[in-house]
């Protein structure tokens, strides 16, 4: 096994934040004695494929510079193939715009991660596999959809040029619109078919950087944290809107949650969402859960 530390930067992150602090955080762990093998990704989805060609060349840590979805590229390019062979690790610099699986264990982000990287920390966490249309793609943090997915992809795929306000004009324009509908699924058998305003599918509490969409999830628990959020108004959103910050939105009367090794969904159509980060339309089939397949560095 391969002693060194593959690290992968995003330089584009957080609008170009991460490139610019990169450097001198690799540095730090460099001169702490730790060796690196550094690879800068260009385009979308490089992470995936450095990862991969790493692991198949024999690297076992690996440290993801960036935010969530350089972690989430990374352990797709892990995953299928540390299921059979040898386990791997996953640190971060958490040096993105949302950083939001990191929160679970800290608030104090790079520093905490450079301090957990040297110490050699390791924590097992669970890894969820997406399955669909004959496909899997696997992530550590949370999938969701509804409310949550009309905004990134409204924001990704139309308002990105504006930044942060496009994010606001996002959230806006999803509120006008405000779509409430069901999303049928069965969780571990039990079937759901009730309209909400957004579902959550989490492995850890946080989404989108500070809101704390699943409050009970925990990385090793074996289980799907399954939040479910009814057709709540337009007034009753705004006003709830700041319980999604510290999780007191579960105490809700439309809120519910359950855990599930497995879900199993019944839409008739491919659905836009958003895991760790990432904004995607899929023909989504199912969620398992593959306890303690990853060792992360927190």
């Amino acid at each position: 096994m391969n002693e060194t530390y593959f690290t992968i930067v995003n330089p584009a992150a957080g609008g170009g934040r991460c490139g610019k602090l990169a450097p001198r955080a690799l540095e730090r762990l460099r001169t702490a004695g730790l060796t690196l093998e550094v690879r800068q990704t260009r385009a979308p989805g490089e992470a995936t494929i450095f990862a991969h060609e790493a692991y198949t060349a024999g690297f076992r840590n690996f440290i993801a510079v960036g935010g969530d979805g350089t972690g989430f590229e990374i352990v797709n390019g892990l995953f299928p193939s540390a299921l059979t062979g040898e386990r791997a690790a996953l640190g971060f610099l958490p040096l993105g715009t949302g950083n939001s699986f990191l929160r679970d264990f800290t608030d104090q982000g790079a520093e905490y991660a450079i301090r957990a990287i040297l110490a050699r920390s390791r924590r097992t966490c669970d890894v969820i596999r997406l399955n669909h249309a004959g496909e899997s793609l696997f992530f550590i943090n949370t999938l969701n959809m509804g409310f949550a997915a009309d905004v990134a992809t409204l924001t990704n795929r139309h308002l990105k040029f504006l930044g942060e306000f496009g994010y606001l004009v996002g959230v806006l324009v999803s509120l006008a619109r405000l779509r409430r509908r069901p999303f049928p699924l069965r969780a571990d058998g039990d079937r759901d078919d009730r309209r909400c305003l957004f579902v959550a599918f989490s492995n850890s509490k946080y989404t989108g950087g500070k809101m704390m969409i699943a409050p009970h999830a925990a990385v090793e628990s074996g289980t799907i944290e399954y939040v479910h959020w009814g057709p709540i108004g337009r007034l009753g959103l705004i006003r709830n809107l700041p319980k999604l910050f510290d999780g007191s939105h579960m105490k809700h009367a439309m809120a519910s949650r359950r855990t599930a090794a497995r879900i199993e969904f019944e839409l008739s159509e491919p659905v836009d969402v958003v895991v760790d980060g990432e904004v995607l339309t899929l023909e989504v089939e199912s969620l398992e859960v593959l306890p303690g397949a990853l060792d992360v560095m927190v």
